[in-house]
């Protein structure tokens, strides 16, 4: 390990060797601990040989996120729409797992990187070369969300705070207390009957596997019944 280290040490520092390092760092120890100083330490320099190769901290994250992005699933050539679409969402989520700081990551980028825009471009291609109108691809794309990147903005999803600080681990969800529970008996009635697989990607919480393709099909099914009516909005 000690000889590896040293290898990589030696190795001339480059653009992609810096995100890839930085990437490293955030999956370890969380977004909030990156900083230049850390990640010159680990690359084993000084602080300023990375400004030769990224700017400031705001392009080392957009080329953090498009490293990121890049391990996202190609689209698979001459697929049914569905299964393409669904596939690669799929693919993106199991990448976005094993990187929990980059959802938050993505949602605060004032713009959207070139590897973002890359993934959305051909995401809409795959549903315009399954026949969908402009229009109806439009109105999916908004339908879709984040969910087309590989997560989704949960009620009560302590995964996304978790990997804000580098956790992959999130806690159980408590109990409501009695007198909580009282005066909100539907959300206590909810509660009590969710059921989550511990072994689930996430572990127990309400972002789990399950209630990620669950929701995926479920919009995947009716965009399908759509487009097979030849849906367009009103104002169309």
């Amino acid at each position: 390990m000690a000889e590896q280290a040293e290898t990589l040490r030696r190795t001339p520092l480059s653009r992609d060797r810096i995100l890839r390092a930085a990437v490293a760092l955030a999956d370890e120890a969380g977004i909030e601990s990156l900083s230049m100083r850390n990640l010159a330490q680990d690359l084993g320099v000084v602080p300023m040989a990375l400004y030769k190769h990224v700017a400031n901290k705001d392009e080392l994250l957009d080329g953090m996120i498009d490293v990121v992005v890049g391990e996202i699933d190609r689209p698979v050539p001459a697929a049914d729409w569905k299964h393409a679409v669904r596939q690669r969402i799929l693919s993106a989520r199991q990448v976005l797992l094993r990187h929990p700081w980059a959802p938050l990551a993505i949602e605060t980028r004032n713009m959207a990187t070139p590897a973002v825009l890359a993934y959305l471009d051909s995401m809409i291609g795959a549903f315009r070369a399954g026949g969908f109108s402009v229009d109806l691809a439009h109105h999916v794309m908004h339908a879709m969300g984040s969910r087309i990147l590989g997560f989704s903005q949960e009620l009560f999803d302590d995964s996304r705070r978790a990997g804000r600080s580098g956790r992959t681990d999130p806690a159980p969800p408590a109990a409501l207390p009695p007198e909580i529970a009282a005066r909100f008996p539907h959300v206590a009635e909810i509660a009590m009957a969710a059921s989550h697989d511990d072994d689930s990607v996430l572990g127990q919480g309400c972002d789990d596997q399950f209630e990620f393709e669950f929701a995926l099909d479920l919009l995947l099914d009716g965009i399908e019944r759509l487009h097979r009516r030849g849906w367009s909005s009103p104002r169309r």
